[in-house]
């Protein structure tokens, strides 16, 4: 019978946050899976767990992953923990996760700590919606991308920085969301010196510029998303620009027929139906 993999949730800062099913997890399972075994060591050591460990990370998550899958499939329970929190979120644990679900082995996940979640309920921003990023690619051309697609963005954000790269990284963010976007910078969360910085990313900006407060600590950044009015009044000035008839030869170009993009073309616009179907037919733009 194939073992399981079992996802644990490892404290991001304060020992006291590891639940009772994670300690039971890591005690029994046959071997754990760590990120990073030196530092999940002392993790282990503290609460007198002497489970084997190996490591699986960034560099070896291929080779690792199918000798882990190999060992599940001969009975075996992995336990998977990254270096703080939940694993598979931003950690290459989510393709070990993958790989035993295509294989048939039994997934499961404990519950317990995550640096986003905890900083976005901090924050003091819309928590309905948001979007994890995680950290922003380091390639110039997809970081780029990525930047256009949250400037688009009407979710809260969240995101993650080393603090060598914060000020570059806000620097980028205020170019392109905007110097008035708020922006929660959350630190050492659930430590001592835990911090919750709410501002806009101008404010950030200045706090951390070139000859002001060197960042410290790993930070996660909760950010405003675009407003659905902004978003919207970007949209009205566009169809503007065109015609009506050129506007619903727009969705009938993407499979509407003339009806329904005609109808489509009246909400955009915010008015009657019969003003579109006025225009459409003085321009001689019908089906027959």
């Amino acid at each position: 019978m194939a073992g399981r993999l079992v996802l644990c949730a490892t404290p991001i800062g304060n020992l006291g946050d590891i639940t009772p099913r994670v300690l039971e997890a890591l005690q029994s399972a046959d071997r754990i899976a760590a990120e990073d075994t030196r530092n999940s060591r002392k993790l282990l050591n503290h609460f007198d767990i002497h489970t084997p460990m190996v490591s699986y990370h960034e560099n070896n998550r291929f080779d690792r992953g199918r000798e882990l899958v190999g060992r599940m499939l001969q009975g075996e329970t992995i336990a998977l923990i990254t270096d703080a929190g939940t694993p598979a979120i931003s950690d290459p644990g989510e393709e070990l996760v993958a790989m035993a679900a295509e294989a048939g082995i039994e997934v499961t996940s404990l519950p317990g700590a995550a640096a986003c979640i905890t900083a976005l309920t901090l924050s003091g921003l819309p928590a309905r919606r948001f979007a994890m990023e995680g950290f922003l690619p380091r390639d110039k051309k997809e970081r780029e991308a990525i930047l256009e697609e949250l400037q688009r963005e009407t979710r809260t954000i969240i995101l993650y920085e080393a603090p060598h790269r914060l000020k570059k990284t806000l620097q980028e963010l205020a170019s392109v969301l905007g110097e008035e976007r708020r922006v929660s910078l959350c630190r050492e969360l659930t430590k001592i010196h835990e911090t919750v910085l709410r501002e806009t990313l101008g404010e950030a900006l200045r706090r951390y510029g070139a000859d002001a407060e060197e960042p410290r600590g790993e930070y996660v950044l909760v950010i405003e998303g675009r407003s659905r009015e902004a978003v919207q009044a970007e949209k009205q000035a566009a169809w503007q620009e065109m015609t009506i008839a050129e506007h619903v030869r727009f969705y009938m170009a993407q499979g509407l027929d003339q009806k329904e993009a005609m109808k489509q073309t009246a909400r955009d616009r915010g008015c009657g139906k019969r003003d579109i179907y006025a225009a459409v037919m003085k321009n001689g733009d019908t089906d027959g």
